[in-house]
């Protein structure tokens, strides 16, 4: 079973109102009251353990009690619960439900992964040179590795996330991020190439013109936009369902990185085409997350949604 712990602060005036809220609900278990035990702020101190396909619910009616403004709500996980009386709940509840995301921990996990420390603009830029050596050897090792590398997904899902609720600022702040990280990637990659050219160090065949790493990434078609598409709806569902594994598929399945990286390259090589070619890839696919992040965060909400209202609904419920 999964669930979550609450603890929370609130004047006594709200203190009645918000216990019987919690022990109304089902999901609800385990509610202490410690009348004046809180300093900072100052308060009753409640805490709880919630079953986390009914805490959505739960954290939505108590921020309409005005909960987080006149006092403070904090979340743990936990790890390991015994309770017969939470085992014969879970039983009675569909799967869907049980595991539905706990949304305000989903969207404070983008939101922290959106912001741009120098760490975010350092590893674009080794990204990128990792990106450019791969092309120059024609070794898609180590594009896949340049693809690991770029933190760029992480500042995506955050401008999706800031339109989807209208938070102008953080749109803002995401797509400068991404502009400029992208920039710094593509002139390191431009002096290195630049560098590797004069000093003679690209791949024979590269020289020759046998670029089939470049070539790949130089020539947006309808499958890069379906690639990207999938990709975007993975990365959403793994963020929200806390798949690590599925959400590396996605950091090495859509062609940003590289696209930087072969734009640094072919001007270096003065492959004009090539260059327009991968700029228009690199930007097709950061729209295309971007769109595809907003209406799967929306699209998932819904459902999710959804699956509660038909929880709730269910014939014998106390």
């Amino acid at each position: 079973m999964e669930l979550i712990h609450v603890r929370i602060v609130v004047p006594p005036t709200l203190t009645e109102p918000v216990v019987e809220l919690l022990s109304a609900d089902r999901h609800v278990f385990n509610v202490v009251v410690a009348p004046a035990a809180a300093r900072d702020p100052a308060g009753d101190a409640l805490e709880c353990d919630i079953m986390k396909g009914g805490a959505n619910s739960v954290l939505g009616a108590l921020r309409e009690l005005g909960v987080e403004d006149a006092g403070s709500i904090a979340i743990d996980e936990v790890d390991m619960t015994f309770s017969q009386r939470m085992e014969r709940i879970e039983a009675e509840e569909p799967g869907a439900f049980l595991h539905s995301p706990l949304w305000v921990s989903v969207e404070a996990h983008i939101r922290n992964e959106g912001t741009y420390q120098p760490s975010f603009y350092l590893f674009l830029v080794i990204a990128g040179l990792i990106g450019a050596v791969g092309i120059m050897s024609n070794s898609q090792i180590l594009i896949v590795a340049a693809m690991v590398v770029g933190p760029e997904y992480s500042a995506i899902t955050s401008v999706a996330l800031a339109l989807d609720r209208h938070n102008r600022l953080r749109v803002l702040d995401g797509l400068r991020a991404l502009t400029l990280g992208f920039s710094l990637a593509i002139v390191a990659s431009l002096a290195f190439s630049l560098l590797s050219r004069a000093g003679g160090f690209q791949s024979r065949a590269f020289e020759l013109g046998l670029r089939p790493v470049s070539n790949l990434i130089d020539t947006p078609n309808f499958f890069s936009f379906v690639v990207a598409v999938l990709a975007g709806i993975v990365g959403i569902v793994s963020l929200t369902e806390a798949r690590a594994s599925a959400l590396l598929g996605v950091f090495i399945s859509v062609t940003t990185i590289p696209a930087a990286s072969d734009v640094a390259v072919s001007i270096a090589y003065g492959s004009w085409h090539e260059a327009w070619g991968s700029f228009l890839q690199l930007l097709l696919n950061v729209v295309t997350l971007v769109i595809v992040g907003v209406l799967a965060l929306r699209g998932q909400r819904r459902l999710w949604r959804r699956a509660a209202r038909r929880a709730a609904e269910r014939p014998g419920r106390a």
